[in-house]
């Protein structure tokens, strides 16, 4: 019984230390891992935003860096009237106060960096929490990502999901 014991406490801390060792290098990566926070980008080619992101209205996922601290991250999209936006749900639970640090970061320094398809553009997230655009824009994320359920607005309006505008930089 001892040396299953002993086998199972050495997996597991194996295992810890592969955690731990993933988890700082992808601090260093150029981008982000999937759904594991990345370093800064340190790829691709600076571009001028276009007029409308409509191109990406299909797009499942895209890139995006946050300058302070600079870290990047896969996120869901959404393309209303050719507007880009961006939610992050899960704001008022234990699992999003764990995870969801990054809308956060945003308060301090709302600028970041898309990285999409090669190319880098330098933009900055306004955060929404009222106005026409909510439920079409959520009604698009359930299109996408969801049920098809048509939404209303309580789920921004109470701040369990932040959503933010992709807008160009001042």
């Amino acid at each position: 019984m001892k040396k299953i014991l002993t086998a199972v406490g050495t997996l597991l801390a194996v295992l810890l230390v592969g955690v731990i060792l993933f988890l700082v290098y992808a601090r260093f990566h150029d981008g982000p891992l999937e759904i594991v926070a990345g370093g800064p980008f340190r790829s691709g080619q600076p571009g001028s935003a276009p007029q409308s992101w409509d191109f990406l209205r299909d797009r499942d996922t895209i890139e995006f860096q946050t300058l302070s601290p600079a870290r990047s991250r896969t996120v869901w999209l959404g393309v209303h009237e050719g507007r880009l936006f961006i939610v992050s749900g899960y704001m008022n639970t234990g699992i999003g106060g764990l995870w969801k640090h990054w809308p956060y970061y945003l308060e301090e320094d709302d600028r970041i960096i898309l990285r999409i398809d090669g190319n880098l553009y330098e933009q900055r997230l306004e955060r929404i929490t009222s106005g026409p655009e909510i439920v079409p824009v959520l009604t698009e994320f359930n299109r996408k990502y969801g049920s098809g359920e048509v939404t209303d607005a309580s789920t921004v309006t109470n701040g369990d999901t932040w959503m933010f505008e992709v807008l160009p930089r001042e």
